[in-house]
């Protein structure tokens, strides 16, 4: 297969309006290790100016954090056509990366400290809600391991070891799932609500977490899977991605690891 015959798109959810905590940065690992074997790759801005076509149009979609009155302009623009092409994208398994506001969007709905209840898209079955000004927020370094079982899996067989991801969380709204799956349990940290132990969900094949800062660079097989999947997904065939040299990163998952106390099976700092 020359990678050069292949195309890979990234939808970026509202730029100027949900990249909080840096997670261009998301953006940016996908684009560059999927350059670095030398697909193509486009990169596509899906905010008030975009149509449901555009949506329908990409490949893998990205979408950050926001602060709330943020995630009220966008709630209200990603509507009608634009949230049926955004629905029907992630049910027919368009991988994503969605981190601390943009799963709020995805779930039933958000309940801010002030203001109004945010209405979500309904995708995942998860409300959020935060309890108020006088409660502290979660923030803080962030481990868990992957347990959502397809995904733990496949990334298993993509790094022949047990996943853990690495990240950072600064939040105050709690996170309560559903029937859908959580993205993993919390080894370091607080999670969806400091309470039950879990951490993020997963759906069909979009990521939800409130691991941040960006994500993907500090777990970069992650990005990875995301670039595997969609590319599988758009040209139905097999893809076997060539390995890249990622021993900074390891060295920095390590590093944070050893800081944290975190005791894992050595395999596990692997890449």
């Amino acid at each position: 297969m020359n990678p050069q015959q292949f195309e890979l798109v990234i939808g970026w959810l509202y730029p100027t309006l949900m990249s909080t905590y840096g997670d261009r940065g998301n953006v940016i690992t996908i684009e560059r290790r999927a350059q670095w074997r030398g697909y193509n790759v486009k990169v596509v801005s899906l905010d008030q100016n975009s149509t449901a076509d555009d949506i329908k149009s990409v490949d893998v979609i990205v979408g950050g954090g926001a602060q709330d009155r943020q995630q009220e302009i966008v709630m209200r623009d990603l509507q009608g056509v634009k949230a049926e092409a955004m629905r029907e994208k992630l049910e027919n398994g368009t991988p994503g990366v969605f981190t601390c506001g943009s799963p709020q969007l995805l779930g039933h709905y958000y309940e801010p400290g002030l203001g109004k209840r945010i209405e979500g898209l309904g995708i995942l079955d998860l409300v959020s809600v935060h309890p108020g000004d006088n409660t502290k927020r979660c923030i803080g370094n962030l481990v868990i391991e992957v347990t959502a079982s397809r995904l733990a899996q496949e990334l298993r067989e993509m790094t022949g070891t047990t996943p853990y991801l690495v990240g950072f969380e600064n939040h105050g709204g709690r996170t309560k799932l559903g029937k859908v799956e959580a993205l993993g349990k919390v080894i370091y940290g607080l999670g969806n609500n400091g309470e039950d132990g879990t951490e993020g969900a997963f759906y069909q094949n979009a990521i939800a977490t409130y691991s941040h800062g960006p994500l993907l660079p500090k777990n970069p097989f992650v990005a990875d899977w995301l670039i595997q999947t969609a590319l599988r997904l758009k040209y139905q065939q097999p893809v076997t991605l060539s390995l890249l040299e990622d021993s900074l990163a390891t060295k920095g998952r390590e590093a944070i690891f050893k800081r944290l106390k975190v005791n894992l099976p050595t395999p596990a700092l692997q890449n």
